[in-house]
Order: C-alpha cells, then structure tokens, then sequence
C-alpha cells in the first residue's frame, strides 16, 4: 500500500475497498458499513470510518466531501466529472472525458489572475435523475423543481420565479 505509512491491507480494508469499487452509486459511509456488515457481521462502524480515511489517504478511493449531505466515496481514482440530483441527491459519473489542455490552460490562467497556486478542480453538474424526472411529470407545474430553484436579479440579489 503507501510505503511511507506502511498500512498493510488487512481483510477488512480489502472488504470495504471491494465495496467502494464494486459499487458505482458513490456510497455513504453508512452503506458501505451496511454492505461490509454482510460479510463481515462483527465489524464496527468506527472501523469502517478509520479504513476508509486510510484508503483515500493512501489513492485507493476518494472522498467526495464538499457539498453533499454526507461524505461520500468514489472508486473511481481517474480524473472525472459528477452528475448530482438535485432532488434526491444521487450521484453519477458524467460520461464525458476532461480536456486536459484546455483545462490546464484554465487553470494556469486563474492562477496568475488570483495568485493562488492552482492544484487542480471538480466540475460537477446538477439537473435530475431519470427517477425524480419521471416523478416531476406527476407534480402540478407550481410545485416542480424550476420552481424550487432561485432566479438572480439585475441588482444581484436573488429571489423565487414566478
């Protein structure tokens, strides 16, 4: 594994790795204890927790953590674009592959423009799953989700659509 911690890869990290990776749907840490359960039935919730901040530390996983209702994780370590449901809250891999030129001149432009050193970014798009879609076709047009959303005024501040 990472050769300067030296964690080795015990049974119970391979199991909740396997689950991560098996499983495209960017699982909760309380799913991935859920699924590691049925196999490993006397395995502890805070030991789920300490493995899977050591398998993202050591680039087995990643944490998806910056704006969704609880920290999530990806098997998927490549560089790749999300889909998040704006109404339910599932997340997807948008099938699309980054630019990399394109991209990297973008970033190596906001960081002479801001003076930050610039280390990478996430791109994530919102709209709806094809479940919350169909559920939004059942919904009276004053109770769907553009109507949930906020419109920007011309002096900046935000208000509901009509």
């Amino acid at each position: 594994m990472n050769q300067e911690k030296n964690y080795r890869m015990t049974h119970q990290r391979e199991m909740i790795l396997e689950v991560v990776q098996k499983n495209h749907s960017h699982l909760t840490a309380d799913e991935i204890y859920d699924r590691v359960r049925k196999k490993l039935p006397r395995i502890s919730m805070g030991t789920v927790y300490r493995n899977l901040d050591i398998l993202a530390s050591c680039g087995f996983i990643k944490k998806l953590q910056p704006g969704y209702a609880q920290m999530r994780f990806d098997g998927n370590t490549r560089d790749h674009y999300h889909v998040v449901c704006m109404r339910c809250g599932k997340i997807g891999d948008a099938q699309i592959e980054p630019l990399d030129n394109t991209l990297e001149n973008l970033e190596n432009a906001l960081g002479n423009l801001t003076s930050y050193g610039i280390f990478g970014h996430n791109l994530e798009f919102v709209g709806l799953c094809p479940n919350c879609m169909e559920l939004e076709k059942d919904l009276p047009d004053d109770q769907q989700t553009n109507q949930l959303m906020m419109e920007v005024t011309e002096d900046g501040s935000q208000r509901k659509p009509n």
